[in-house]
């Protein structure tokens, strides 16, 4: 009777979303034939929307560019440059264009800007004085048509090489949305690869590091999946599923991210990702859809085939029971996975299982330590340390661990296992440790770290440090007394630089990081760049700078407020 009644629930369940299911599963349909490629070049991509990232899902198309940079960037539709970005990481130099039809394209780790974008951006960092700017503008001060060149192709920013970041989203929302769905394909044959699965046995326990887990390595290829060793699995209680899978195009040999993956018994979705669009709020939750404390361990990408009950993102369009599956009526069930690239591509796996038979008066195991609760605020207190987690930090309920451990070097407190590192938190939660009453006058300077080498700037409260981790670990207290350093490439006291093209310095910062630089030529601010892959600091001569002698001063700051100044002479 009960297996009757779960076949009802699905039949219910999946009927208006297999309607839209045609093609590519998708809930919104997109205008085709909009858009134009960014670039006059194959298309062929190093990165696919939706792959999986370290702490994020990839937000848009990485577009090659023949490994160099300088490739004219055009724009994809008739519409006006909304906001210019220039950031020490993330895209480095990235433009905005909002278009008429509700959506915004975003172009990212450009080299250049047109002319007139230059001069905005320019005149902004000196009015700011921060190489780092974000401008909005006015939708009648800078418009474009579709083919326009509005950049030159580059590699700045947090790019591993040469290429062109391009994404499509939803102007009201912001939601970023997967640009093969306007019709700026790939060209793709080659249906996914799938190398392992995963089985969780869950029996009512908050999924963690702790989950009982199997992993079976698979065989096949050209969609067809089987398991390396055929066998029938006996499973009872209630079990999650998982797999490892990449995908490639038929123009590139990068292994990149799938587009959905259905998980089906005995024919019955229960459970459907697809990478159609997100929220950039959501993109922290891959740690949710992925097997996050094998990750940490073993460093193999484990994709869960069942949804965290605190998991907000809209990567899930339909699952039953969140995709966990009761194996308890003693029959053989046929569990299907199947896994599609945004092209139709479809590789299949089958798995024969042989339910068993759960006792009536089996139980939940109750929390060992605290017990805290994803969508709860969440409080622990101690004599020297206090934790609050709130509701959105946690994907499901936690069973809290704390520890003193021993001292360490240089530590101004004790070391406290604030649980482990092996459960992610969404965005970051508050911890307070006192310290020692050792520290004194250099409370302001305190800052937290980790053993894992994760670092939290703390603040005074209350006889207390406080900061926000973005992890669990194993924390203490130290002091951050020592200026960044600088370190000259190419100038000392007296130098000629008429030849030279500009003046370079390596920086960096032993504890709290790096907060600000400012460089000054005869007492006038002028613009310096850090550059995120080399972290080299560099002035570029220009115009402004007569020939004769100058004063190069330049002052580092650390987010404890330590200071490094450097000054010198040149002739130029």
């Amino acid at each position: 009777m009960r297996k009757k009644y779960i076949v009802t629930l699905l039949v219910v369940t999946c009927y208006c979303f297999n309607v839209l299911a045609q093609g590519p599963i998708q809930l919104h349909q997109y205008p085709q034939r909009f858009f134009r490629y960014p670039l006059d070049l194959p298309p062929s991509t190093a990165g696919s929307f939706g792959e999986l990232r370290g702490a994020h899902f990839h937000s848009g198309l990485d577009f090659k560019t023949n490994q160099t940079t300088g490739y004219p960037v055009h724009a994809a539709y008739d519409g006006y440059v909304s906001r210019l970005r220039i950031q020490f990481g993330g895209f480095g130099h990235a433009i905005y264009i909002t278009h008429p039809n509700g959506y915004t394209t975003v172009y990212g780790h450009v080299k250049t800007f047109t002319p007139a974008m230059e001069k905005l951006i320019r005149d902004e960092q000196y009015k700011q004085q921060s190489f780092e700017v974000d401008i909005k503008l006015d939708p009648l001060q800078m418009m474009v048509c579709q083919g326009d060149v509005i950049a030159m192709s580059g590699n700045e920013g947090a790019s591993a090489g040469p290429h062109l970041h391009f994404e499509i989203r939803d102007t009201q929302t912001e939601e970023t949305i997967n640009p093969q769905l306007f019709g700026l394909t790939i060209p793709d044959k080659i249906p996914p690869a799938i190398t392992s699965v995963g089985i969780y046995h869950l029996d009512g326990s908050p999924f963690s590091e702790k989950t009982p887990r199997q992993f079976l390595a698979v065989t096949g290829s050209n969609g067809t999946y089987r398991l390396a060793k055929p066998q029938i699995l006996n499973l009872t209680g209630q079990i999650g599923f998982g797999l490892s899978t990449t995908d490639m195009t038929s123009v590139s040999p990068n292994h990149n991210g799938i587009y959905s993956c259905e998980l089906k018994i005995d024919g019955k979705t229960v459970y459907t990702f697809a990478v159609e669009r997100f929220a950039f709020d959501q993109t922290h939750a891959i740690n949710a859809y992925i097997d996050y404390p094998e990750l940490m361990k073993t460093r193999r990408w484990v994709q869960k085939c069942f949804i965290s009950p605190g998991s907000k993102i809209s990567l899930y369009p339909q699952s039953v029971n969140r995709g966990v599956i009761t194996f308890n009526d003693g029959e053989v069930h046929d569990v299907d996975y199947v896994v599609k690239d945004v092209a139709g591509n479809t590789s299949t796996l089958t798995l024969k299982v042989k339910s068993g038979r759960v006792e009536a008066n089996a139980q939940v195991l109750k929390a060992a330590g605290n017990l805290f609760h994803y969508d709860k605020v969440n409080e622990f207190n101690s004599d020297k340390v206090k934790v609050q987690v709130k509701p959105g930090s946690l994907y499901d309920d936690l069973d809290f661990t704390y520890a003193v451990l021993p001292r360490r070097p240089g530590a101004f407190s004790a070391t406290y296992a604030i649980h482990n590192r092996f459960t992610p938190i969404h965005d970051n939660y508050d911890l307070w440790i006192k310290p020692d009453s050792s520290i004194g006058k250099f409370a302001d300077k305190a800052v937290i770290v980790s053993t894992e080498g994760a670092m939290a700037v703390g603040t005074l409260q209350d006889g207390y440090i406080k900061a926000q981790p973005h992890t669990f670990g194993d924390f203490f207290i130290k002091i951050d007394t020592i200026a960044p350093t600088i370190v000259p490439l190419n100038i000392k006291d007296g130098s000629n630089l008429a030849s030279a093209k500009g003046i370079y310095f390596r920086i960096g910062d032993n504890l709290s990081g790096i907060k600000t630089y400012m460089g000054k030529i005869d007492g006038k601010w002028v613009l310096t760049e850090w550059d995120f892959k080399t972290k080299v600091l560099r002035y570029s001569f220009n115009t402004d700078i007569a020939p004769g002698k100058h004063i190069f001063e330049l002052t580092v700051t650390d987010y404890k407020n330590n200071s490094k100044y450097f000054t010198a002479t040149f002739t130029r």
